[in-house]
């Protein structure tokens, strides 16, 4: 099982290096959008590997649609359900 806290450590570094990337010319949403496209090209490389052929690849397509939307629901509302139980957002 590998260590939560190298986990958390991989996931904060791209965490900054979107913070990095906002400025006065590009926002929050268009990081945020660049972010998501290259976490899903990304996952789809994953998925792509997992098969033996192309046949394979049409046959679970939609598995592992399920499989990555599911995990990204499940830590979508971890994460906003413990920003509204500490929601002190300085704006």
């Amino acid at each position: 099982m590998e260590n939560k806290e190298e986990f958390v450590k991989r996931a904060d570094a791209h965490i900054f290096l979107a913070n990095d990337q906002m400025s006065e010319e590009v926002s929050a949403g268009e990081v945020s959008a660049s972010f998501m496209y290259g976490m899903t090209r990304f996952n789809a490389w994953i998925a792509a590997q997992s098969f033996e052929s192309k046949e394979d690849m049409i046959e679970g397509k939609t598995e592992a649609i399920d499989y990555f939307m599911k995990q990204y629901k499940q830590m979508l509302v971890e994460h906003l359900d413990n920003h509204i139980e500490n929601f002190e957002f300085d704006k």
